[in-house]
């Protein structure tokens, strides 16, 4: 009898399918299409949620299945992050857009990352002391915790990896290997090693123009082919947060939400007034922020349901070059250093929330002293992170850690994690694309007149 249910919920699964592709024959707009994807996904995650439960195995069995389009589709928007990043920095230095001004424009990228998550981490500590967060107030043992162990262990396992030692860990000792991904800061590495490549480019062209000139030709081709895949990949968006939601949705702990609610409802403030303040930095600049919320909007969308900064970094890029008018150089480095580095979300405001709600627990005072301290220590964290390879968890340990205070309150909100991790990601995202579109604005490179346009491409099917 379950596998006749099992069947059914895949069927249905797979009529809604039919109906993207329906809707995208009929050449309705790619934002509606997304939009209807998520709407779907939730009404019917929570439906299959409702009738079977978390725990059943026809949950577990259909989740499985769902995996196949939801996990499937983020697995190939990371398979071309590597090459997306490699080659668009070293098609950036072919344009000289980026060598000209490289020294300034990694300084207001790193200001943007950097400063952002300060505030970031400030607005985590407010919401904190508003909402009256207190670990005391939280039964330990009232949320099942599988994890606790490893927590535990990646406590051990950071102590031994000191930040210098993490800073080290970003260098690409292996350029071959970090185009695999097999370390946590393989992405940053990747970077680095285009940032080699394109200096070395702009020497050969400086010397022997002939070489450079077939070099750039080279470079342009491999720039058309891997922006082709990133294209076919675009368009298979609305199926993927249709599976992705579905699955989120029907598999939420919603018993261990309500448990912590008053948690999730101070990080949702936290993360809603920093996303904000985005948007008033935005106007700083002197841009419009309503036309950046539309024409950021799919790639939020597509990070909060996916949980993945990675995942989301062609979106990213193509939101930021192809909407917002920013170089690819600029977009490219704002967009992959906001993968490891300056993560407003996970690195800013979850690890000092974290660190506020303890302290009292354990007779620490709240004075301004150690909220200075926690601020720096998460400013400084915020570049360990990648080193450690682990997301917003990891970022709390090497905090908590740090500031000597108990690690046991991170392994108790894993029960809450998806849900949170959705507007963590979503914010880590958006400072990427801020840092991209600010510094364009600043150097001079942006394209205002992109950035102004109503009448603006859609992802994965203009490009």
């Amino acid at each position: 009898m379950e596998t006749l249910w099992i069947v059914i919920n895949i069927i249905v699964f797979l009529l809604f399918i039919g109906l993207l592709g329906y809707l995208t024959k009929k050449h309705v707009k790619f934002s509606k299409r997304v939009l209807i994807g998520l709407g779907i996904g939730i009404v019917f995650g929570l439906v299959l949620h409702l009738i079977y439960g978390v725990d059943s195995k026809i949950t577990e069995t259909t989740a499985s299945w769902f995996d196949v389009v939801g996990t499937g589709y983020v697995k190939l928007l990371q398979m071309i992050v590597m090459p997306l990043i490699f080659i668009s920095i070293v098609s950036a230095f072919t344009k000289i857009t980026i060598g000209q001004n490289f020294a300034k424009v990694g300084a207001w990228i790193f200001t943007f990352l950097i400063g952002t998550v300060a505030v970031a981490a400030l607005v985590g500590i407010i919401y904190a002391m508003l909402f009256n967060l207190d670990a005391s107030q939280i039964d330990l043992g009232s949320v099942e915790n599988n994890r606790g162990q490893e927590i535990e262990q990646t406590s051990k396992d950071m102590e031994a990896n000191n930040l210098p030692t993490q800073i080290i860990e970003l260098l690409p000792a292996n350029p071959f290997l970090d185009f695999t991904g097999a370390r946590g800061t393989s992405t940053i590495a990747v970077v680095i090693f285009a940032g080699f490549v394109g200096f070395s480019f702009l020497r050969v062209m400086r010397k022997e123009p002939e070489k450079g000139n077939l070099l750039k030709r080279g470079v342009d081709a491999i720039y058309a082919l891997v922006m082709g895949i990133v294209t076919f990949v675009l368009r298979l968006t609305p199926y993927g947060i249709l599976a992705i939601m579905t699955k989120t949705v029907m598999t939420s702990n919603f018993a261990a939400v309500w448990t912590l609610g008053k948690f999730v409802l101070a990080s949702y403030a936290a993360l809603i007034t920093m996303y904000i303040i985005h948007l008033i930095l935005v106007s700083v600049v002197g841009l419009n922020p309503v036309t950046y919320v539309k024409k950021t909007g799919e790639a939020m969308l597509f990070a909060f349901t996916s949980r993945s900064s990675a995942g989301t970094l062609p979106l990213n890029v193509q939101t930021q070059t192809g909407r917002l008018g920013v170089p690819e150089g600029i977009a490219n480095f704002a967009g992959s250093f906001g993968l490891s580095i300056g993560q407003n979300g996970c690195a800013g405001i979850y690890p000092a929330m974290l660190a506020m709600m303890i302290a009292p627990s354990v007779g620490i005072d709240i004075d301004l002293p150690f909220i200075l301290s926690v601020i720096g220590v998460v400013v400084i964290s915020s570049f360990g992170v990648a080193g450690v390879g682990g997301g917003a968890t990891f970022a709390a340990i090497l905090v908590l850690s740090t500031l000597n205070l108990p690690i046991a309150l991170a392994g108790v909100l894993i029960s809450v994690e998806p849900l949170i991790d959705m507007g963590r990601t979503a914010l880590n995202v958006n400072d990427s694309m801020l840092a991209g579109t600010a510094t364009a604005k600043i150097t001079g490179q942006l394209d205002e007149e992109k950035y102004n346009e109503e009448d603006f491409n859609e992802l994965g099917e203009s490009y």
